[in-house]
């Protein structure tokens, strides 16, 4: 089979293997009854929101081994990096289920799943998106879509399991099916070979476009200008977004007076508003381009953030409205930057430069939430972390421009070069 047919069942592979490391944004749904377990063994008084350093420290080991993990996958290919990251994946997620203290919980969740998850997320979209050049942005969505829908369709599982069995079993038959689904679908993966060009795509005139930029090392993306303000581009879009769905809970509970139950279909809708934004987002940026597509995400989600704002005791479709119009902005920036940071950078080393740009994203799931938590405890409401957000939104919108002249200004470079 070649390339150009096998490519789409890379792309199917690659979304099987990120629809099961997402499942770490299902920690919700472990926090609770893993909190109530550790008190009934050890006689602590831990809370859901004791155990959120578990999660933050997932989050923030993933740049490690994608940096690395992406090193090994430039120069060898992703089968391996995948195989061994899903070892490691499922093999923290087996011991979360064997920890009887905060520590060990930790070190298996936090630590050994989260590095993990990095080296299995940076390989699966670099790979894709390499392997698409004509449908960059779009392929970018839908692999970072699969990697959220996770969150929609594991809680429900979770808990059943949970429920029937108690928390550590579904830790660990959890842990066992995603080790095997994730180093099986391994097998399928190829590398994409340098300027690989699929059959019946031109490439677009080279004359001024991105695509005709030459590969850039880490070390040439780090002394390059523009680097930093994709990378602040990224906190900006991701900082509301982390800080939202982290609290989407907590948020409709509070502000809107919902039940438990009905917070949880809050919790989906902006899930699912998230993981459609990742696809419709991508797709649109390679008709109207990454820079434009991300504009208009922060400006749309300054009205979702006003919404929030002015929510209060039953305001329950202005709530809607806002955590809606969160999420889709929210994964526009999930689903473009993988191709943007393609279209800047060059394919030849994107796996290591897109593992160092996630480092703005891992900061803004540092922040985001940090953020939130602190305006509640001083202030009894959220109002002030929404504003915060829209002030975000537009340091983000401004950088948009920044990030033209830039361009602009390193394209007529380039030209004068060519012509002399």
């Amino acid at each position: 089979m070649n390339l150009t047919k096998k490519r789409w069942i890379i792309l199917i592979a690659s979304c099987f293997i990120n629809l099961c490391i997402g499942s770490i944004y299902a920690w919700s749904v472990f926090a609770t009854p893993m909190a109530e377990y550790l008190n009934g063994i050890n006689g602590t008084v831990f809370t859901a929101g004791t155990l959120a350093i578990v999660f933050t420290v997932t989050n923030s080991v993933g740049p490690i081994t994608m940096i690395t993990g992406g090193r090994i996958n430039d120069k060898f290919g992703p089968k391996k990096v995948i195989l061994v990251g899903g070892l490691i994946f499922g093999i923290g997620m087996i011991l979360a289920g064997f920890s009887k203290s905060l520590p060990m919980l930790i070190l298996s969740y936090g630590i050994i799943l989260g590095l993990g998850v990095g080296m299995v997320y940076g390989c699966t979209i670099s790979n894709s998106v390499k392997f698409f050049p004509d449908k960059r942005g779009l392929v970018g969505g839908v692999t970072t879509a699969a990697y959220g829908f996770s969150s929609v369709i594991i809680p429900p599982i979770a808990n059943s399991i949970t429920a029937n069995f108690g928390i550590t079993t579904a830790f660990k038959s959890i842990g066992i099916v995603f080790l095997i689904v994730v180093c099986g679908a391994s097998f399928f993966i190829d590398k994409c070979p340098d300027g690989f060009v699929p059959e019946g795509w031109t490439p677009p005139a080279t004359s001024g476009n991105a695509l005709a930029k030459k590969d850039k090392d880490w070390k040439e993306m780090l002394s390059s200008p523009i680097f930093y303000v994709m990378i602040t581009l990224l906190t900006c879009g991701a900082f509301y977004g982390l800080m939202c769905t982290s609290m989407a809970s907590a948020l409709a509970q509070n502000m809107i007076g919902m039940t438990p139950a009905t917070a949880a279909i809050a919790v989906s809708v902006l899930a699912l508003f998230n993981t459609a934004g990742r696809i419709v987002a991508g797709y649109i940026s390679d008709k109207i381009g990454r820079i434009n597509t991300l504009s208009t995400a922060f400006a749309i989600s300054m009205v979702g953030l006003f919404c929030l704002s002015t929510s209060g005791q039953g305001d329950v479709t202005k709530f809607y409205i806002g955590i809606s119009i969160i999420g889709v902005c929210f994964g526009a920036f999930m689903g473009v930057f993988p191709g943007f940071t393609v279209d800047q950078f060059g394919p030849k080393n994107n796996s290591v430069n897109y593992g160092i740009m996630f480092i703005g994203f891992a900061f803004a799931g540092y922040i985001g939430p940090t953020v939130m938590k602190n305006v509640y405890a001083a202030d009894g409401d959220y109002r002030r972390a929404f504003i915060i957000g829209v002030v975000m939104a537009v340091v983000g919108l401004a950088l948009t421009f920044v990030y033209r002249f830039l361009n602009n200004k390193e394209m007529a470079k380039n030209s004068v070069k060519k012509a002399s």
